[in-house]
């Protein structure tokens, strides 16, 4: 099975130590930093426009990633970009928008186009972030329609780094035994 795929000659690059397992599907125009990982069964197509996954980042599992075209309308399109050091929970959907650096999606949540994710930011299982939606670095987002619920404590803060360590040992556990 080839899971890795071109699409009009733009194949998916990925930097040092990235681990794709073999269930996922990547098409097209797709970049992946060092030391990130795409769990089983995910899905992402930069077919109209590109995707960027920064470094020790970790797309989990039954995750949805997808861009929307340019046009006359929004000649740029919507790309999506997925910073550093970031967790997107299991069956999470994003779609067009741009996620910062230490930021936690939780389960099954869903980011519409044009959402701007800034760092250090949690967002709550199941929520919904409509389309253009900004959400403000340092706190916890719930619901849906997505609401600020409070400040990040300390511990949460410092939670977004542990979490990125956790999925990059777990990530270089895998490639160890795939040798």
């Amino acid at each position: 099975m080839n899971n890795i795929r071109s699409f009009k000659g733009i194949k998916p690059q990925l930097e040092t130590g990235v681990y794709v397992d073999e269930t996922s599907i990547l098409v097209g125009e797709i970049t992946i930093g060092q030391d990130s990982s795409v769990w089983p069964l995910v899905a992402a197509r930069g077919d109209v426009n590109h995707i960027h996954i920064g470094q020790r980042t970790n797309v989990q599992d039954g995750s949805i990633l997808h861009v929307t075209h340019k046009n006359d309308d929004n000649p740029h399109g919507f790309p999506l970009i997925i910073g550093n050091n970031v967790t997107i929970g299991h069956k999470v959907m994003l779609h067009g928008c741009t996620i910062h650096d230490r930021v936690l999606v939780g389960m099954g949540s869903i980011i519409l186009d044009g959402a701007i994710i800034e760092s250090d930011v949690v967002i709550g299982a199941g929520s919904l972030v409509p389309p253009n939606k900004r959400l403000e670095s340092g706190y916890l987002y719930i619901g849906s329609p997505v609401k600020q619920a409070r400040a990040l404590s300390a511990q949460e803060s410092a939670f977004l780094l542990k979490s990125a360590d956790n999925y990059v040992a777990t990530k270089n556990d895998y490639l160890n035994d795939i040798k």
